[in-house]
């Protein structure tokens, strides 16, 4: 299991992007609202074809990005976006360059301050919906809490050894969130994983040294045991995690 530290959320990529798609980009309108005043692209001629992927590709980045101002106090208006690229490529730009940057300068002045508030206000509905969860969970007659803050139900004992803390070990394992999003699965790819016992996140590493080769557990894994304030891809910050932990054996 090898999650590698991605802090997708800042502000500068989005920027970039952001800048990228302004320059390269521009919005299609719906066609049922725009009368066809030209023939549309011909794609068996190979300069026109590509002219028509640049745009679409571009385009497409550009609404991944606009999504991501969701929840925060910024809009980009598109048809203003369109009209300002069109001015663009034809050199008829109403703002020089001087004020261009000082926009996007404050842009990232706006969006830094956004993107933080937007996070901070994420982390704090993950942290009280994970404490929510693991205040019920532990109220289970089947669920043991550490004091660590670990909690794990018992699926199947096993009968080997306990890995230490320098084994590797050869587990399946299946990943969710708490409500129920997967976020990983070895039983998907078809094929167990091995890694340190001290190379996982604390709440992995304090369980497998509780196991016995064979055992199957359930984990609940707060997240200061996890990944903390640190977001993945797929997992959000300050996330309680979920896994079906099967300890096949201590590799050799």
């Amino acid at each position: 299991m090898n999650y590698n530290l991605l802090n997708y959320n800042k502000p500068k990529k989005l920027l970039s992007l952001l800048a990228a798609a302004l320059l390269l980009s521009a919005c299609a309108e719906p066609t049922e609202t725009k009368e066809t005043t030209s023939p549309g692209p011909d794609l068996d001629d190979a300069d026109q074809k590509l002219a028509y992927v640049i745009g679409a590709s571009a385009g497409k980045s550009m609404i991944t990005n606009l999504k991501t101002l969701e929840g925060t106090n910024i809009t980009v208006d598109t048809e203003t976006l369109i009209k300002g690229f069109v001015d663009g490529i034809n050199g008829s730009a109403k703002l020089d360059d001087a004020a261009q940057l000082a926009v996007m300068e404050e842009f990232r002045t706006r969006m830094t301050a956004a993107m933080e508030q937007k996070r901070n206000i994420e982390m704090e509905a993950q942290s009280k919906a994970g404490a929510a969860y693991l205040s019920q969970n532990k109220t289970k007659a089947d669920v043991t809490a550490l004091e660590s803050g670990l909690q794990y139900q018992v699926l199947a004992a096993g009968s080997g050894k306990s890995p230490g803390p320098t084994d590797r070990v050869t587990v399946h394992y299946r990943g969710t969130l708490i409500d129920g999003t997967q976020f990983d699965s070895s039983y998907d790819r078809g094929e167990p994983a091995t890694f340190g016992v001290n190379g996982v996140i604390k709440g992995w590493t304090e369980a497998l040294q509780l196991m016995k080769e064979g055992a199957k557990w359930q984990l609940t894994i707060p997240a200061e045991l996890a990944y903390g304030q640190s977001a993945r891809p797929t997992i959000p910050a300050n996330s309680v995690l979920l896994f079906e932990v099967e300890l096949l054996e201590i590799a050799q």
